[in-house]
């Protein structure tokens, strides 16, 4: 039975006429130019160039294993180099496995997206193994992907019992990417957690700096005349939690050398924080940050000196991502506010 609706050979009138035949597992036999085959698949080519046993019989590629349409669209590729997405629908394992066969990159990557975005439960694991067969890394990865957010459902399909029993190494695969998977979210989700906390205090050190440079709502510097109106800032919330901060340091009886409760340790540690980060030793109005430098100089090669730094390092890590976040005109406005101090700050102004 020969292909009698074969569009590309038919509808191109000025093509020779065939000189060979694709045969197909259904008994199809499919006419074509050898010289388009050889020219669209290497390895067509080097089986149309070797010698034949019998030069007087017809020549003919058997493509076999594979639905006699799903041939006759791989030909049609290799005329047009387009596939449509009907074919691609109900083709696309097929193509996908002809082309690596014969050597068709370009369909072959068409072939892995249109598959990828065609994956279920029920044929995930099929896929799986068939990208593994042909070589298609992206395709291997989007099955993996899908079998991790799909994996109650993908145990109970044939194809994962099948697995179990003839591929127990391919089990053993997808186990191990998705413990990796799990490990690798956790990972995530703790790192995000540190950024956030790296970041809050970094605006802690930020609003630390503005209360003591030009204060804010209920507290500033001493020598600085409150404004009528006092207004919250851009950052209030963790703006008021220093302030709060600042009210108990300055009040709390316990309070020796940093010693006492749990919130003035904390007061005590952003004095510490904000001296190790700032760059303006002798112009800085926050309190004790030119005493703590120096403190920090004398301490050098101490237990907890390369802790405290990794520390700073984090914080102006965070600084920098979120500065790079800001729009461009705030991201001026706070480098114009980095260059506003001046004298030491000897006490705070407690309204």
């Amino acid at each position: 039975m020969e292909h009698s609706n074969y569009n590309s050979t038919s509808s191109a009138s000025h093509l020779p006429e065939p000189d060979i035949h694709i045969l197909t597992s259904g008994g199809l036999r499919i006419p074509a130019h050898s010289a388009i085959l050889a020219m669209a698949s290497p390895v067509l080519e080097n089986i149309i160039e070797r010698p034949r046993k019998h030069r007087s019989s017809e020549p003919v590629i058997p493509i076999l294993g594979v639905p006699c349409d799903a041939v006759s669209a791989f030909v049609d590729y290799l005329y047009s180099s387009r596939c449509e997405e009907d074919q691609l629908a109900k083709y696309g394992i097929h193509l996908l496995a002809l082309s690596h066969v014969y050597s068709v990159p370009q369909l072959k990557q068409r072939c892995s997206r249109g598959v990828s975005q065609r994956l279920t439960a029920e044929n995930a694991v099929d896929v799986l193994q068939l990208a593994r067969l042909c070589d298609a890394p992206d395709l291997y990865l989007k099955c993996m992907k899908h079998i991790a957010a799909h994996f109650k459902s993908v145990e109970q399909t044939e194809a994962w019992f099948f697995m179990q029993d003839h591929d127990p190494w391919l089990e053993l695969e997808i186990l191990q990417f998705i413990d990796e998977a799990e490990t690798r979210k956790k990972r995530m989700r703790r790192h995000r957690k540190e950024q956030s906390l790296y970041l809050e205090l970094s605006e802690a050190m930020e609003c630390l700096k503005h209360i003591c440079t030009e204060g804010c709502t209920t507290v500033g510097p001493y020598d600085v005349k409150p404004a009528k109106k006092p207004g919250p800032c851009n950052k209030y919330v963790t703006c008021h939690g220093v302030q709060l901060l600042i009210k108990h340091f300055a009040l709390c009886k316990r309070r020796v050398n940093g010693g006492g409760c749990s919130r003035c340790k904390r007061m005590w540690q952003l004095l510490r924080l904000h001296s190790s980060i700032c760059d303006h030793r002798d112009s800085c109005r926050v309190p004790l940050c030119r005493q703590f430098k120096v403190k920090a100089q004398q301490q050098q090669g101490m237990g907890d000196d390369a802790k405290w730094k990794l520390l700073v390092k984090k914080v102006l890590s965070a600084k920098a991502i979120s500065s790079l976040t800001l729009p461009k005109r705030k991201r001026e406005d706070e480098l114009s506010l980095r260059e506003t101090h001046h004298q030491v700050l000897k006490n705070f102004r407690l309204c």
